[in-house]
């Protein structure tokens, strides 16, 4: 099939596949929306983007993506500074936030430990993290990272680091989800549910 549009329309195309959950006909589809509605949507978005280019920055206390440093979560004092999240993603600490699941501080490592992918403790925040968790205010360590193989691989050796240190370990619990039946989960969601039952 020949182009249908010039080089530069077909450069947004293919720009906007990279994006994560859009493939070459949703690209298609956006690129279209965004110019048929060019003054009041796609000005905008390429005037967003240049500003968040230009912007953006990574905390250095916490690692979170914000255009002030340190971030909106670290200069807020109504946080609890006892409390150290310890989240792999950006995108992590900002589930945990839309849901409102904590009033502690973050940390962010930049990925879990994956020696196929070839990510060791040097590629990660750990020594931040250990360094901030021998301040005296923390009291507890949120190891709040996927149930995958090398999200609990990060956090059991995380957890080795802080042995000296005087703070309290913590994880998420697994298990049944919230609205979740029994029958639709996985052997080994049931069996993380049952290790870690709770008194009712």
């Amino acid at each position: 099939m020949g182009a249908v549009a010039g080089p530069e329309i077909e450069r947004l195309v293919q720009l906007l596949a990279r994006l994560p959950g859009l493939g070459p006909r949703s690209a298609r589809r956006a690129a279209l929306h965004l110019i048929k509605k060019r003054e009041a949507l796609m000005m905008p978005l390429a005037s967003a983007m240049q500003v968040a280019l230009d912007k953006v920055q990574v905390c250095k206390t916490c690692g979170n993506i914000d255009t002030q440093n340190p971030c909106t979560v670290c200069t807020d004092p109504k946080r609890d500074d006892a409390i150290i999240v310890v989240v792999a993603d950006v995108a992590d600490l900002w589930a945990l936030e839309r849901a409102n699941a904590t009033q502690g501080r973050y940390h962010v490592l930049g990925a879990t430990l994956s020696p196929l992918d070839g990510v060791g403790p040097q590629d990660l925040t750990i020594d931040a993290l250990v360094a901030r968790a021998h301040d005296a205010q923390v009291h507890e360590i949120i190891l709040a990272l996927n149930a995958t193989v090398d999200g609990q691989t990060t956090a059991h050796y995380i957890t080795d680091l802080l042995q000296d240190a005087n703070v309290k370990v913590t994880r998420l619990a697994h298990g049944v989800p919230v609205g979740g039946e029994l029958d639709y989960l996985d052997e080994g969601t049931l069996s993380a549910a049952m290790r870690q039952r709770t008194l009712f």
